[in-house]
């Protein structure tokens, strides 16, 4: 993983991770045939955006609302196979995709919290690795009711 030097690096490289997502979940939208899965991602764009807003007001003045919560994890993707994105992807594999991408955005604020230089971007980045869960749990939720039940 990347060595941050300053404050100001770790919060550049999670804004850019946030974009990264915005941008994911815009082109899984984009690609989208269902329109209720269209949704879904555009939804998930639009908290994205807010986390990365929610960065650079960290950035130009310093202050960021942080919620202590403990979120259900259902370790669904820890049993699901790697899938790839591609424009005619089932809403199978999309969820799958969604789980993992969260899965892996809750792993790094987790990271990042832990080499947090100040107590205060610890709390900033465990509150961001909780997002990261819910979003994870409501994917995950989703597959359990539209996916496994219909199995």
């Amino acid at each position: 993983m990347k060595e941050f030097e300053t404050i100001e690096d770790i919060l550049d490289f999670a804004i850019q991770s946030e974009q990264n997502a915005v941008d994911f979940y815009s082109k899984l939208a984009q690609d989208s045939r269902n329109e209720e899965m269209k949704q879904v991602f555009v939804q998930f764009a639009k908290e994205e955006m807010g986390h990365k807003a929610g960065l650079l007001r960290i950035k130009t003045n310093g202050t960021f609302a942080v919620k202590d919560e403990i979120v259900l994890d259902l370790k669904m993707s820890d049993y699901l196979v790697d899938v790839e994105p591609t424009p005619d992807m089932s809403y199978e594999q999309a969820l799958i995709i969604a789980m993992k991408r969260e899965k892996n955005a809750f792993k790094l604020y987790s990271h990042l919290s832990a080499k947090a230089p100040t107590a205060e971007l610890k709390r900033i980045f465990q509150s961001l690795a909780v997002e990261e869960s819910k979003h994870k749990l409501r994917f995950e939720l989703e597959y359990d009711e539209f996916i496994l039940k219909e199995n």
